[in-house]
């Protein structure tokens, strides 16, 4: 876990998550402030620090993936990649925001030729 969280937390980040003793013992390993919420004593909420927004997100992740009948793990960064666009975008994707995204955001200039 610690190989893979240890790129994307910030040393000064809060890491909230469900009571699992290996976030405890990456949070403190890497000298991280751990906020544990646990759902199986019914506490979902700590002040601030609730795991609602992740545990919706993997819902509509996992009733959106339910279509492909299953992804090959190879693939899995292309489809979290094409369901964060539509999450980010919602209503408002079309092809040249879809490009612009393939090609980096710098290069929305080149591609609305301002």
């Amino acid at each position: 876990v610690g190989e893979r969280l240890r790129p994307l937390i910030d040393a000064d980040a809060i890491l909230c998550s469900d009571s699992a003793a290996v976030y405890a013992h990456f949070a403190k390993a890497e000298g991280i402030t751990h906020r544990p919420v646990n759902p199986s004593q019914r506490r979902r909420v700590d002040g601030p620090f609730h795991i609602q927004n992740v545990n919706a997100y993997d819902s509509r992740l996992k009733s959106w993936m339910i279509r492909f009948h299953g992804v090959a793990t190879k693939y899995l960064t292309h489809y979290l990649g094409w369901r964060r666009l539509l999450e980010r975008y919602k209503t408002q994707l079309n092809p040249l925001i879809c490009l612009r995204e393939a090609l980096g955001r710098a290069a929305m200039q080149q591609l609305t030729q301002t």
